[in-house]
């Protein structure tokens, strides 16, 4: 059995282990139901969230030792 891969930071170029799930919808391209995911390390949890936000697409944000994918 090999080993279980730890989620990495969706920033680009950044391979540090995630610690946050960012859940995010588009409202213009999913249903309402519909949940996506972008993790992110302590770093750049700001960020992605601001970046996810802005565009009033980020839905929640949560620890991943928490988060039920």
């Amino acid at each position: 059995m090999g080993k279980a891969v730890e989620p990495q930071c969706s920033r680009r170029g950044c391979r540090a282990e995630a610690t946050w799930a960012l859940v995010w919808n588009n409202p213009k391209l999913h249903t309402p139901d519909r949940r996506k995911v972008w993790t992110a390390c302590d770093e750049h949890r700001g960020y992605l969230s601001s970046s996810l936000d802005v565009r009033g697409f980020l839905r929640e944000t949560v620890p991943m030792d928490e988060f039920e994918g």
